[in-house]
């Protein structure tokens, strides 16, 4: 398989790793300095720059009839525009606010456990996510991705509420908002924690990344799975095929 890489810095650099380990090639690496290149030779194109950038990236795969596997997060206000594109094209497109396996696992955990609160209504949600100093977006796409299908699956909640910030899709008169707190220090590759708390004790789960790798792993195997498909996909139709 050949890979366009849109986005070399640490995290590409990690997927052209595992991406070689796997025996596939890297035939495109942009950056600033060649940005908006087409993905010309490649069989793929996989994504990980900046929130700015990431729609004009899809457009530009897709144009050039090249799947691409998104892992930029902060665009998704723009996720109808981009699925009408893909339906034109009929292309192939693959999004995920986390690519690690274990992130993905912990996605389905969280679910089962909000299923679960919706009955116990003495228990009160939070979430707290930590990343590196220099990740952008905050709270991460991975920290809202669990605050959504918390929402989805508990009817006490609506929306959510970065600490510090105004609440995110809550009514005022409604339902309180899931409260997020986001923490920027130093290198650390991801900590996401889901915490239910009642007067009598406490259910935590967390997922703790090591390292850039398992994202990268994920992103590959991403690839792999949407080579030879169409349509707008997401991590959970890959996870259910591994």
């Amino acid at each position: 398989m050949r890979i366009a890489l849109y986005g070399y810095g640490k995290m590409g650099r990690a997927i052209e790793e595992v991406a070689t380990a796997r025996g596939h090639q890297v035939v495109l690496r942009v950056d600033r300095d060649n940005a908006g290149a087409p993905p010309t030779g490649a069989d793929v194109a996989i994504e990980f720059t900046r929130p700015d950038q990431a729609v004009d990236n899809i457009r530009v795969c897709i144009a050039h009839g090249v799947p691409v596997v998104v892992g930029t997060t902060g665009w998704y206000d723009q996720l109808g525009l981009v699925r009408d594109l893909v339906a034109h094209h009929q292309g192939a497109l693959l999004w995920a606010s986390n690519f690690s396996i274990g992130v993905n696992l912990f996605f389905r955990l969280n679910r089962q456990l909000a299923r679960l609160m919706e009955r116990q209504p003495h228990y009160a949600v939070r979430i707290d996510e930590v990343h590196h100093v220099h990740k952008r977006d905050a709270p991460s796409g991975t920290a809202i991705t669990l605050a959504r299908d918390i929402d989805l699956a508990v009817q006490r909640y609506a929306g959510w509420d970065l600490e510090g910030q105004e609440a995110v899709n809550a009514d005022p008169q409604g339902p309180p908002a899931i409260p997020v707190r986001a923490e920027r220090t130093d290198e650390v590759p991801g900590t996401h924690t889901v915490t239910w708390a009642s007067p009598d004790d406490r259910i935590v789960i967390t997922h703790e990344a090591f390292s850039r790798r398992g994202f990268a792993t994920g992103a590959v195997h991403a690839a792999e799975w949407l080579l030879g498909r169409t349509g707008v996909h997401t991590m959970d139709d890959v996870l259910s095929d591994l």
